[in-house]
């Protein structure tokens, strides 16, 4: 063991009981290199936040050139930081109208509490709406929004009200009502097991908050920015919600979330009182110079389109392993989720997968399905190599 790995086991607070430990040297393309030299295909993309792979360029040029011109000042909304601004202003061109401003946050949790701060002040109400299987976070608020019973409890009272729903059940709409201030979803749940909702769910829904007079936030941490086929999820249901969220990809590989809405909705955070919510390093210049290079590359080179292809091919080219340990394979783009008899099951063809140089994982709130989420720039042969470490992985886990 080396020095490293006893400062990591010693002295770095764990989140699992048994860490993977992969102790990385570098990042090249799709590929982590590891201190022993071995290699592994990321087929999570750092959980969907390196979405161009690992060492981009542009994305590496963009970050230098923003470092030697300055790294934080002051950023929530004071100062006119370039690449804050031409950040958000090429997302309000992707975006659909009326989402037509932006506020930069941390993270996509961070984004998550402001949007439900936001909610509350706009609406005038208190109540929140929620799906059974969805994850949102894990700061407090975010938290309560959790669709899973057993995330929650460990922590006591959470903030709320908050109505948990099922998942894609278009009868179930009826509750949202006019105590409440916002309903938040996700157009796919990753965490809940690559849930993909039927486009009639999420059009009842948008009728049903428009009806009770209810804020609808789209929750697209992990979907955005091309994960499912689309720039947007929401472009798949044709449906426009009051606020989007983003994390994970928008950072071009660093730290930062995004809060998208319509002007008379964020600017309530100016005043009453003024600075409502504030950040101290929310869009520092850094993030922001990193994600617009990388969101110019997802655009130029049309890798929503790319993914939608590449997902296609990867889903049918699980389904023809014919396993019989595995129940279903589902998709939206290259989000890809593959359902296990049993958790067990899931749990051991990750081992295998990994083992065979195939990084990939299970979700928190379904534990029997696998999720994949490959870099949008995975090149053919990638994909191959690992298609052919997961047939090994049945393999094994079948003896």
């Amino acid at each position: 063991m080396t020095q490293l790995r006893d400062y990591f086991r010693d002295n770095l607070a764990q989140t699992s009981d048994a860490p993977l430990g992969l102790e990385i040297s570098r990042a090249e393309g799709s590929w982590l290199v590891a201190s022993d030299g071995r290699r592994y295909l990321d087929f999570i993309a750092g959980i969907g936040v390196s979405a161009l792979g690992h060492g981009n360029p542009e994305v590496l040029e963009a970050i230098a050139a923003q470092a030697r011109r300055h790294l934080h000042v002051m950023v929530y909304g004071e100062y006119v930081i370039e690449s804050q601004v031409m950040l958000a202003r090429r997302l309000v061109e992707l975006l659909p109208r009326p989402l037509e401003r932006v506020y930069f946050t941390n993270s996509g949790a961070e984004a998550i509490e402001c949007a439900l701060k936001v909610a509350r002040k706009f609406t005038g109400r208190a109540g929140f709406v929620a799906f059974d299987g969805a994850y949102h976070g894990d700061t407090m608020g975010a938290l309560a929004l959790a669709g899973n019973r057993a995330m929650r409890d460990p922590f006591g009272a959470l903030p709320g009200p908050v109505t948990h729903l099922p998942f894609d059940d278009v009868g179930a709409l009826e509750k949202i009502d006019s105590t409440i201030a916002a309903v938040v979803v996700e157009p796919v749940q990753a965490e809940g097991g690559v849930r993909i909702p039927d486009i009639g769910f999420i059009r009842a829904l948008r009728e049903r908050c428009d009806r009770a007079g209810a804020m609808l936030i789209f929750d697209e941490v992990l979907t955005g920015l091309g994960r499912t086929g689309k720039m947007f999820a929401l472009e798949h249901f044709g449906v426009v919600p009051d606020v989007v969220v983003l994390a994970k990809a928008v950072g071009g590989g660093l730290p930062l979330g995004a809060l998208c809405s319509r002007n008379e909705v964020l600017g309530t955070l100016s005043h009453d009182p003024p600075l409502g919510h504030i950040t101290t390093f929310g869009g520092h210049p850094l993030s922001c110079a990193a994600g617009l290079a990388s969101l110019n590359v997802i655009v130029r080179e049309r890798l929503y389109d790319r993914a939608a292809t590449i997902g296609k091919e990867i889903v049918r080219r699980l389904w023809a392993i014919r396993a019989p340990e595995i129940a279903s394979v589902r998709g939206l783009g290259m989000l890809v989720g593959i359902e296990f008899r049993d958790a067990a099951l899931a749990h051991r063809f990750v081992a295998a997968t990994v083992a065979r140089g195939v990084i990939v994982n299970w979700t928190l709130n379904a534990d029997n399905v696998v999720r994949l989420a490959p870099v949008l720039t995975i090149a053919p042969d990638e994909v191959g190599f690992a298609l052919n470490a997961m047939q090994k992985a049945l393999d094994e886990i079948r003896r």
